[in-house]
């Protein structure tokens, strides 16, 4: 029996000819410092060798679909089983696709509803049922004995028209009595009908008494009457009401809001509302799904959102006058169009006002007039060509009616991007938002929508879902029972991963890597699988502490299932969990690429030359300040800010200071700091077009020049991106080859330099260094260039050297080593020394930027930030800055932002990480929970503060890392 995966030799990327035994059916932990190897071994040798045999054991037909993943470069590895990768990047960025999609959860759900939904009449608010004739038959024989009444078929509802043409139809089948507008007629005594009127004619289709011998009869009356009122038939009783409607009759004698007659019973063999006409033709699954055209809403095709032009960005700065740029997408007219301010100045004359008034002062009409024009009222326009000058009297259509008309009428891909820069998503007016046809949203469980299940949390569908049952009828239940385990189920992995708080109708392109990668995680668990090896990358990413107990509970659930778990992973909770753990290093690049330690926990502390296991021992630690900040004496203020899940917040940071935005996963963090404070800063000191979430204002901006956000996302989405172009530092590196007296002797100039443009790249393989060899159901073959031997430039370029290399040894050197070799060149020197500052230096110049982690990537943006000139009134903003960071490399990157803030700067930091959180001067715990349970401000203060806040889960677990300073703090 296979108790290891023993791997031999793996020399992918970095890994230097490593070779270990991996327990089979535990949880093991690869852990290092960034760069050190993990990602290496875990997915680029072990996932990737195991993908490539199982799909290799499919037939050559199936391997063509499927992306084959290349072998990678190791001797052999034995006891692997099929494996599955949970990463960050793997969820779509589709607008259809939501949390419930991806789980399935919705495809139970609408199954759910077109097996045990009741339609509704959206007009009478009444259970529409479809009924056969036996049923009809039942029903009027279960009225009392002796009743009188008329069968009638409703040929003709609520319709303007003479119907002489009809009537006659009518006589010629054999009937004798209409009833027209209340009144019975014999049919050749019908008065005539004035067309101009709307009119209800009903056939009556026999009349009777109720008694035990009419039954057969009726069935065939019941069946004319369906056949001719296209499945409608009235049954009204001569005398009396229907039992059961004696209060109606009492009280007006029709049903409340539908105009049906106390003594009237409608019949219907389909599922359609007799007073409205509304009808649904069939409950089927896809009636549900907006992905497809039998439920989607036809007027948003079921994305359930408009890009509409939108006022705030059309005019994103009220402050400005009219002549000074207010109106954007007029001012800025490429090229500038001295039209548009003919335009403007003939409005001012027309209706009053001045160009030189800022938009804030503008009385509303104004705005209303240039922005939505003056609704088919002609108005003078003044226009000068040359030095004649003529008027124009028309409608104006508005600068947003302009907007749209250029939007529908231009062909042009570069007009329709830029003029998209000035829209926004709102709501479908149709659907409010509910993606669906007004049939599908007719049909009720428990008297809810389906839109209304997907608006609920993970938590609140839960206990939904959970409840139903005992609102169903004993056939519904039954029919219910084997969809609702699998909702109930799923719903529950997904509560026990941490993600309670996120609505199933969120899209799954907003979600952070780490919430999409527990989203998979809970979807496998589902799935039940055992025998699989999993490999997952940090799926702590983005979790509070609180809630990583049940995530490394779910990892051990997994494990319990009879799988192998391999999880990259720094987060401390999670190596001291791990049945075995291989921690990687010694450094970084191609200071890493070997295994330090390996083994137990316990085996692991004991190690002497292990990185980790000093930060395990507590031999090393990232310090607690001496002392806090007090900052600048000025703060930035945000008012009553109710983006997503805020609850009105109003919460100051103090400029000067390094202040951490923290609280449990969906608490309204980003809500607060990147959707309403980010977004309000960039509008007013970046002059950006972005929407900032709602609130009332942000005061304290002033005292700031620039606001720089430093996210996640990668720095390039192509391989001839990397670490040199996005700090700028290429364009200084070829600019200096170019300035070499061999490259001036040749006329070569810097383009001569770049791998991207013609001139000296090599042409063979267009500057990429490697020749693509489509395959067909093997994986695309890589082979390096025979031209250039994959240094990317042709021959002639790459004689011209400096210090005996050429720029492509220059891109194939290390960070550290550029920052070196480039000593006596101060701008390339300082953005490399810049780039090992932040722990960067075992990166290649040239790397691919599609080979860097999110982490990475991140520290790259930051680099770059850091390299310009600070001017000591920035607003730096980072999200979760640690991601991918081992404490080595958090103790590094802290050193960075915290001289950021020594400069007069100030950082604000979201952030999970308490060794991050401990050295700030100033902590905002969001919270108390997630979701709509969260989104108000639980504790300010420094970390001393927050940590003796009984409602703050942060405070709980920060207040044992304070130690002694919580002590003195409390005295």
């Amino acid at each position: 029996m296979l108790t290891h995966i023993s791997v031999r030799g793996a020399r992918e990327h970095n890994l230097k000819d490593v070779s270990v035994d991996i327990p089979r059916d535990t949880l093991t932990v690869i852990t290092g410092l960034s760069g050190s190897g993990k990602s290496s071994l875990a997915f680029d040798t072990i996932y990737a060798e195991g993908q490539r045999r199982y799909v290799e054991s499919l037939s050559a037909y199936a391997r063509q679909f499927l992306e084959l993943m290349q072998k990678p470069d190791v001797d052999h590895i034995e006891g692997l089983s099929p494996a599955i990768s949970i990463e960050q990047k793997t969820t779509s960025r589709n607008p259809r696709s939501t949390v419930a999609t991806v789980t399935e959860i919705y495809d139970y759900m609408r199954l759910l509803w077109a097996r045990v939904g009741v339609p509704y009449s959206p007009v009478t608010g009444e259970p529409i049922a479809a009924q056969t004739v036996s049923q009809m038959v039942d029903r009027v024989m279960a009225l009392p004995e002796g009743t009188r009444l008329y069968l009638l078929a409703p040929v003709v509802r609520g319709r303007k028209g003479e119907y002489r043409k009809e009537l006659a139809e009518w006589q010629k089948a054999g009937f004798t009595r209409v009833r027209i507008d209340g009144e019975i007629h014999e049919i050749d005594e019908a008065p005539a009908l004035d067309k101009k009127y709307k009119h209800d004619i009903e056939v009556v289709v026999d009349r009777l008494a109720v008694n035990p011998d009419i039954a057969t009869r009726l069935a065939d009356s019941f069946e004319t009457a369906l056949k001719l009122a296209d499945g409608l038939a009235y049954v009204d009783l001569a005398d009396g009401v229907v039992p059961g409607r004696e209060d109606e009759a009492a009280s007006g004698g029709a049903m409340k809001n539908a105009g049906i007659p106390a003594n009237r019973i409608v019949f219907s063999e389909k599922f359609a509302c007799p007073v409205s006409g509304f009808t649904i033709a069939e409950i089927e699954p896809r009636l549900f799904s907006f992905n497809a055209p039998q439920g989607a809403c036809p007027a948003c095709d079921g994305l359930g959102e408009k890009l509409i032009f939108d006022e705030d960005l059309v005019v994103p700065n009220h402050a400005l006058t009219i002549k000074k740029g207010a109106v954007v997408p007029w001012a800025k007219s490429n090229p500038p169009s001295p039209y548009y301010m003919q335009v403007l100045g003939s409005l001012a004359r027309e209706f009053g006002f001045s160009l030189d008034t800022p938009w804030s002062d503008l009385p509303p009409e104004i705005h209303q007039t240039i922005l939505h024009g003056t609704r088919g009222k002609p108005v003078t326009l003044t226009f000068i060509d040359g030095k004649k000058s003529y008027d124009v009297n028309k409608p104006f259509e508005g600068v947003i009616g302009n907007l749209n008309r250029r939007m529908l009428q231009t062909e042009s891909a570069w007009m329709k991007e830029e003029l998209s820069k000035y829209q926004s998503s709102q709501p479908c007016e149709v659907c409010n938002g509910a993606r669906l046809k007004p049939e599908a949203l007719a049909v009720k469980v428990a008297m809810q929508d389906i839109s209304h299940a997907t608006h609920l949390s993970v938590v609140d569908a839960l206990q939904f879902f959970t409840d139903l049952p005992q609102h169903l009828n004993p056939q519904q239940r039954a029919i219910a029972e084997r969809i609702l385990k699998e909702i109930v189920e799923r719903l529950g992995f997904l509560n026990n991963v941490g993600l309670d708080y996120l609505n199933l109708d969120r899209t799954s392109g907003t979600l952070s890597g780490g919430e999409s990668q527990r989203i998979r995680l809970a979807s496998q668990i589902g799935s039940g699988l055992s025998g699989v090896l999993y490999v997952l990358d940090e799926p702590s990413i983005g979790l509070h502490q609180r809630d990583n107990d049940m995530l490394l509970a779910t990892l051990r659930r997994l494990r319990d299932l009879g799988n192998t778990v391999l999880v990259v992973e720094h987060d401390e909770d999670a190596i001291r969990t791990a049945d075995y753990v291989i921690d990687m290093g010694p450094g970084a690049g191609v200071h890493g690429g070997q295994i330090v330690a390996q083994g137990t926990l316990k085996q692991l502390l004991k190690s002497k030359t292990s990185v980790t296991a000093d930060y395990l021992n507590g031999t090393r630690e990232v310090p607690v300040p001496p002392k806090r900040r007090k900052g600048s004496g000025k703060k930035l203020t945000v008012h009553n800010a109710t983006a997503n899940n805020l609850t009105g917040v109003t919460a100051s940071v103090p400029l000067g200071t390094f202040t951490c935005i923290t609280g449990v996963s969906g608490s309204g963090k980003s809500s607060f700091t990147i959707d309403t404070l980010y977004a309000a800063a960039a509008r007013q000191l970046n002059g950006a077009r972005i929407l900032a979430g709602k609130h009332d204002k942000v005061t304290g901006l002033q005292h700031l020049d620039k606001v720089i956000d430093i996210d996640q996302s990668p720095i390039g989405r192509t391989p001839r991106s990397n670490p040199a172009t996005y700090t700028g530092a290429f364009t200084q590196i070829r600019d200096w080859f170019a300035g070499l007296p061999e490259a001036q002797a040749r006329g070569y100039k810097p383009g001569r330099f770049s791998f991207n443009v013609k001139g000296g790249r090599c042409e063979a393989c267009q500057g990429d260094g490697l020749l693509k060899i489509e395959m067909h159901f093997l994986p695309d073959v890589y082979v390096t260039c025979d031209v250039c031997h994959g240094a990317r430039y042709n021959r002639e370029t790459l004689e011209v050297k400096f210090k005996g290399l050429s720029i492509a040894d220059v891109l194939d050197m290390t960070v550290e080593d550029a920052a070196e070799f480039f000593k006596a060149v101060p701008p390339i020197r300082d953005k490399m020394a810049m780039l090992v500052e932040v722990g960067l230096g075992y990166v290649k110049v040239g790397q691919q930027a599609t080979t860097l982690s999110g982490g990475e990537a991140q520290r790259v943006k930051l680099a770059k930030e850091l390299a310009r000139r600070a001017t000591g009134n920035t607003l730096y903003i980072l999200d979760e800055p640690t991601t991918g960071l081992h404490f080595e490399d958090v103790r590094k990157l802290l050193e960075v932002l915290h001289a950021l803030v020594e400069q007069g700067n100030t950082v604000v930091v979201i952030e999970h990480n308490l060794d991050v959180i401990k050295t700030a001067d100033w902590v905002l715990d969001l919270g108390p929970e997630g979701g709509v349970k969260g989104g108000e401000i639980v504790a300010e203060g420094t970390p001393e503060v927050v940590a003796q806040e009984p409602r703050s889960f942060t405070g709980k677990y920060l207040a044992p890392l304070l130690g002694k300073r919580e002590a003195v703090a409390a005295e």
